[in-house]
């Protein structure tokens, strides 16, 4: 058994505090997520983290990309009959989880999930690479397949049927938003006292506190 009880490090690039932060936590969300991007050590800002509760009453978490973001939530798009896509259908509430080491941040959010408009995700779907269009077509998300070649036979398919015209959006394929009801901004500091600014959405209104680290 490999021994990590010395692998540690010093938490002290910034600080969250009362008085500077945002009484939204949109916007909140929107000061580190830009700080995030125009990090050059941070390839992917937009990665995060969705957690569901499947059937066993096990959750299941997976990376996937944030597509946008507005006041009324967070968006990002799916296989709906993925296992994070019938594990949404059935329990509308997933966790949403960024982390950005290299600022020592992460972020948690718990929200309510729903469908976003087939319009949107149209609009979405033909933006994308034709190479991406196709696989979204080509792939039964988290269901058994034979082997790769299973893959790769009906991708060359679809590229020859859809060579000189436009890949329709699977109906079975498209976006979520995920509204908040609550959002965790933590920050790393020093000697393990970390600041955790929380935002619990009460009627129209976010209640703002501090929770111990």
């Amino acid at each position: 058994m490999e021994n990590l009880h010395d692998k540690r490090k010093v938490y002290d690039k910034s600080q969250l505090i009362e008085s500077e932060i945002k009484q939204n936590p949109i916007e909140q969300f929107r000061d580190w997520f830009l700080e995030a991007g125009e990090n050059p050590d941070i390839s992917e800002a937009n990665a995060m983290s969705v957690s569901t509760v499947e059937e066993d009453g096990c959750p299941r978490t997976r990376m996937v990309l944030l597509k946008a973001y507005t006041h009324e939530g967070f968006i990002f798009y799916t296989n709906y009959d993925s296992k994070k896509g019938r594990s949404i259908e059935k329990n509308h509430t997933a966790c949403l989880h960024f982390f950005w080491p290299n600022l020592e941040r992460q972020i948690i959010i718990k929200a309510h999930l729903e469908r976003i408009a087939e319009n949107l995700s149209d609009g979405y779907f033909h933006s994308r690479p034709k190479g991406s269009q196709l696989g979204a077509a080509v792939s039964p998300q988290s269901q058994e397949i034979p082997d790769r070649e299973f893959l790769e036979r009906k991708l060359k398919q679809m590229e020859e049927q859809y060579e000189n015209t436009e890949v329709p959006r699977p109906v079975n394929w498209g976006g979520y938003i995920a509204k908040p009801y609550e959002i965790e901004f933590w920050q790393g500091r020093p000697n393990r006292l970390h600041d955790r600014i929380v935002y619990q959405l009460e009627g129209l209104d976010w209640k703002v506190s501090r929770l111990a680290p």
